[in-house]
């Protein structure tokens, strides 16, 4: 891992380059963005070149400390995830304690915290107050997609980077070169995840991906054009998919508000689902204050999944809107 394989986020490459080049690099760099931006990867490539025996703004790849980075056998560097959606304590101060000894074998020790905001508050004081005087050799990188769920005084001992999406055209060029997407399926994700890199990625390789959504949208053309027995026939499809609700609900989303832009603007080159035009040309004769309600209702739905409210009573009646 390096600057090279990192997509897209060049001034951001280009500051913690700089801050080696002018040797002011930060204790304490807080990465922030939306999920699958890439943060982890840039954090990864920078922790690389902090490491690298030369010291240079790139790292070389070919010293032990390069060569130990990429085979995950560094003694120098760590890197501290979330298990089941939390950072526990316990390893929260296992890593502070590792802080305080010397480097192994370079002049740095670092440290990657990704998803910081999965910290316990107990975790938070305890890291502040090696934030507040870290040793001269630490450097650490914190991630998140929620700085507001970190306290304040950890923020003001920061120096942070912020992350933004590519644009689509960036994304559409990446799937069809490096993934050989075609430009429709590539138009559609990119629209889709708008602008992230990882979850691009990840449905450009996805069969199970693309036969849901031809499913959920063969289900909501059969309900629009007044089929109600799809409702309860349906409702085995929305079971046997609960791990990808929030996706799939999503799909439903992104649905209705294509047929808004078809009815308002009547551009297609502002439609997520381009390659579906032909049917939601049929469906354009819905009423847009029935679309606004079905598209506040799906949104709804999402939250009251989430609060654990029956899921098959909030699908149920989520499909009866429409």
């Amino acid at each position: 891992m390096d600057f090279k394989q990192i997509i897209g986020h060049e001034k951001q490459i280009e500051a913690l380059k700089n801050s080696i080049r002018n040797k002011s690099i930060s204790h304490c760099y807080l990465f922030e963005g939306e999920k699958g931006l890439g943060k982890k990867n840039l954090a990864l490539a920078f922790s690389k070149t902090l490491l690298c025996k030369e010291g240079q703004a790139e790292p070389c790849n070919i010293c032990n400390q390069c060569i130990k980075f990429d085979t995950y056998n560094h003694p120098d560097f760590k890197l501290l995830s979330p298990e089941k959606g939390i950072i526990k304590k316990e390893e929260v101060e296992k890593l502070i304690k590792s802080m305080a000894t010397a480097p192994f074998e370079g002049k740095r020790k670092v440290f990657v915290i990704d998803d910081c905001d999965m910290m316990r508050s107990e975790s938070h004081n305890a890291l502040l107050k090696t934030l507040e005087e870290p040793p001269e050799y630490v450097n650490i990188i914190l991630i998140t997609s929620s700085s507001s769920k970190l306290l304040p005084t950890i923020l003001s001992r920061c120096q942070i980077i912020k992350f933004y999406p590519l644009s689509i055209p960036k994304i559409i060029e990446l799937l069809i070169k490096d993934y050989g997407v075609d430009e429709a399926k590539a138009k559609f994700i990119a629209g889709f995840t708008k602008g992230s890199v990882e979850n691009s990625i990840e449905l450009a390789k996805s069969k199970s991906f693309f036969d849901k959504r031809e499913e959920v949208i063969r289900v909501i053309d059969s309900l629009i054009k007044g089929d109600k027995t799809k409702v309860f026939t349906s409702i085995n499809f929305f079971n046997e998919n609960k791990e990808d609700i929030d996706e799939i609900l999503d799909i439903i989303i992104y649905w209705f508000r294509d047929l808004i832009i078809y009815k308002e603007v009547g551009t297609t080159s502002l439609l997520i689902n381009e390659d579906k035009l032909h049917m939601l040309s049929e469906e354009s004769f819905m009423d847009l204050n029935k679309i606004n309600d079905i598209i506040y209702r799906v949104e709804d739905t999402k939250i009251n999944i989430k609060r654990n409210v029956n899921f098959s009573l909030s699908i149920e009646t989520m499909l009866l809107s429409i």
